[in-house]
């Protein structure tokens, strides 16, 4: 068999190229308008989106996306503007404000083709009424460490927005909206995505309360004040503002475990997927998975060797520690304490966008040695864990998975390998 890094690394790439605008995109395309077609979009793949609506596009069109710092692509007629992600900041506000503004002035003659991927909650942050930019930033990092899910936290943004929530849709009334959607949630409901900026939102200002409640967030008078009042609100489905808006998937996890799968088998190797929409603490994930791996490594049950166990999703992290995250590394740690060297057992996890939390690092790769590596270099396993310094334990031991700006998201990834 070939070296069970390299095959994990190959699979992880597998998953990425899946989820290529510039292949999924093209064929989504509606037909050109009587009138403007404007492209308007957010996230970490929009630039890349972008880019594929140009080199195929028959005649004019212009347009303004936001994505992440390092992930912008040259474009002749669209312009990419970066921005902060995680976290927002001053030119994803600035962002919004404009791409809003473009929305305003259109006819039912009219095309909008938005590009919505992973990352648009944070890069197209447009406080809602009475909200400000550090209000946004403050919370947002309270959201990231509670360990809410994905869901939750995207519920409490929709409602401090003035952007998300269908409400980029409503604004671009009575133009025909196509939104093509790269997903990265569990589940792929558009709404999550991004925020949902072009989709009616069934959930309502008292649910982001019980949300804050619920993680013990507090926030200022102010913001609390419009989450009661309802003016807050979101545009709601059935909205007649969203008559003429259709979404299109163009991408999603569960498309991406299956090219990982279809590779998998190229290396001889059985592949199984356990899901494309895994939540919960990625430590206790870790567990899960791991007395999967062991069962089938020592009795062959419920999978026979060698194969690969694959699976996808967003786990979460309530970050206790001070160390560096992210949750696919945590998830990669917490598997390797509860695996303690099987010598059969490898494993890789990242996130597709080439971000693992808030490091410019994927994830990375587990060895049956990786704790013994560890502990012989001085570094505790068990302390790394509770520290939540999963990618301080990886680098130390040069595990790291690193591929730079991806121009996709479709999730976390990951693959165990049993030999």
């Amino acid at each position: 068999m070939n070296n069970p890094r390299e095959i994990l690394q190959s699979l992880f790439q597998a998953a990425i190229e899946s989820a290529d605008p510039m292949i999924c995109l093209p064929p989504l395309l509606p037909p050109p308008p009587k009138g403007r077609t404007l492209i308007l979009g957010a996230g970490k793949a929009s630039a890349q989106m972008a880019r594929a609506v140009e080199q195929v596009w028959q005649g004019d069109l212009s347009g303004l996306v936001v994505t992440r710092y390092g992930y912008a692509v040259p474009t002749r007629s669209i312009e990419i503007v970066e921005a902060s992600h995680p976290v927002p900041d001053e030119a994803g506000m600035n962002a919004a404000r404009r791409i809003l503004d473009l929305a305003q002035g259109l006819t039912a003659d009219d095309l909008v083709v938005c590009l919505i991927s992973g990352g648009g909650s944070a890069l197209l942050a447009l406080p809602g009424e009475g909200i400000s930019l550090e209000d946004k930033q403050t919370l947002n990092k309270a959201l990231l460490r509670s360990g809410a899910t994905i869901g939750e936290i995207n519920c409490v943004r929709r409602h401090l927005s003035a952007i998300k929530g269908g409400r980029l849709a409503a604004a671009c009334h009575p133009a025909k909206v196509v939104t093509l959607v790269i997903s990265d949630v569990p589940g792929d409901n558009p709404v999550d995505i991004a925020s949902g900026p072009t989709v009616g939102d069934p959930t309502t200002c008292a649910d982001a309360l019980a949300i804050l409640k619920r993680y013990e967030i507090d926030i200022p008078a102010h913001v609390r004040a419009l989450l009661e009042s309802g003016r807050g609100e979101t545009v709601k489905p059935g909205d007649p503002r969203l008559a003429n808006t259709e979404i299109r998937m163009m991408a999603a996890p569960l498309m991406a475990l299956e090219a990982a799968a279809e590779r998998a088998r190229g290396f001889g190797l059985a592949a199984h997927i356990l899901g494309d929409d895994i939540e919960g603490e990625a430590k206790e994930v870790g567990k899960v998975m791991a007395g999967i791996a062991r069962l089938t490594a020592r009795r062959g049950k419920p999978f026979t060797p060698p194969c690969v166990l694959l699976s996808g999703g967003e786990t979460t992290v309530t970050v206790k520690g001070s160390g560096r995250g992210g949750r696919n590394v945590e998830f990669l740690l917490s598997l390797g304490l509860a695996l303690a060297g099987d010598a059969r057992i490898h494993a890789l996890a990242g996130d597709t966008d080439g971000v693992d939390g808030m490091e410019e690092i994927a994830g990375a790769y587990l060895a049956p040695d990786s704790l013994e590596r560890a502990r012989k270099s001085g570094i505790n396993p068990l302390e790394s864990l509770a520290n939540n310094d999963g990618h301080g334990f990886f680098s130390a031991l040069g595990d790291s998975v690193v591929t730079g700006p991806t121009l996709t998201n479709v999730n976390d990834f990951r693959a165990i390998l049993i030999t």
